[in-house]
């Protein structure tokens, strides 16, 4: 079953085709023994015929038809892929809103690199919000609660939308892998590292989908950012900034202005903004108890 389900699930990816003709196929190896071209012409095409075989789900036997290896682990495998929830519901996957999300996010960043694309969202929404705000508070302290709200966001975005679990149990399957192939080498036993190429290979399959897991929260987390960060630009080089003359950093000392570079092209609050927001992020994951590491 270990190296049935993923090859079960690469089929279900082709289509709802593929799922039925692997069915079909199974029921009447399982009704005659053996099956072949001719069994099942009628309900599937030549070239889903072809797409099992070229899966190793179904295998020759000896010229005598064909078998499916590991009929149980193929029957366990439609089971889970009939019973998972489809893309537009919670999952690995990308919904119809992650992807309206990723055009959004796409849309933002252009308003760092044009000015009326940044004074409409800054300007003219987010200011809204924010401006009293900046109204009442030192900007050094806007900038504090601003790293907060999108540390919070941040935190909250990884913690719903990625299995740390998924990840660390995918990380102890590469170890065991590793270990069984150095194991393998040395009693010279090439069958068995036939078999772990493959079963490496299909995990380096599930590790791409890991990927675009981890991928997924970016775009929300980008999504509530981009606008904030987009609105402190504005401010600091569009709408001015009250401040003292002298500003005073961790690490860097004393600053003229915010928009001064500090470190190399680096300005004043941006650095400003990312200690603050490394340093309550840590806070918020231990207040919410929130891992962001693999576990197993």
């Amino acid at each position: 079953m270990a190296r049935t389900a993923p090859k079960v699930e690469r089929l279900a990816e082709d289509g709802e085709a593929m799922t039925d003709a692997l069915s079909t196929v199974l029921a009447a190896a399982e009704e005659n023994g053996t099956v072949t071209w001719g069994d099942v012409s009628d309900d599937l095409t030549s070239g889903e015929w072809g797409r099992l075989i070229e899966s190793g789900l179904l295998i020759d036997a000896d010229g005598e038809g064909f078998v499916i290896d590991d009929p149980d682990g193929v029957r366990e495998a439609l089971e889970e892929s009939d019973a998972a929830p489809s893309d537009d519901d919670e999952g690995s996957g990308w919904s119809k809103w992650d992807k309206l999300a990723g055009l959004g996010t796409l849309g933002l960043f252009a308003g760092y690199s044009l000015t009326s694309v940044r004074d409409v969202i800054a300007g003219g929404v987010i200011d809204i919000v924010l401006g009293p705000l900046n109204d009442m508070l030192p900007f050094y302290v806007v900038i504090l609660v601003l790293a907060i709200i999108t540390g919070t966001t941040s935190t909250i975005l990884q913690d719903n939308l990625m299995d740390m679990s998924g990840m660390g149990d995918h990380q102890e399957k590469m170890e065991d892998l590793k270990e069984r192939r150095k194991a393998a080498k040395e009693r010279d036993d090439q069958e068995a590292l036939d078999r772990l190429e493959e079963e490496q290979m299909e995990l380096m399959t599930d590790q791409m989908g890991m990927f675009k897991q981890q991928f997924r929260p970016m775009v929300w987390i980008m999504l509530v950012n981009i606008p904030l960060f987009l609105w402190l630009y504005w401010i600091v080089f569009g709408a001015g900034v009250d401040a003292s003359p002298v500003i005073t950093l961790p690490i860097f000392g004393e600053v003229e202005a915010w928009s001064n570079s500090v470190a190399g092209p680096v300005q004043a609050w941006i650095v400003w903004y990312f200690l603050c927001s490394l340093s309550f992020t840590q806070i918020i994951r231990k207040a919410l108890n929130v891992e962001t590491t693999p576990t197993g």
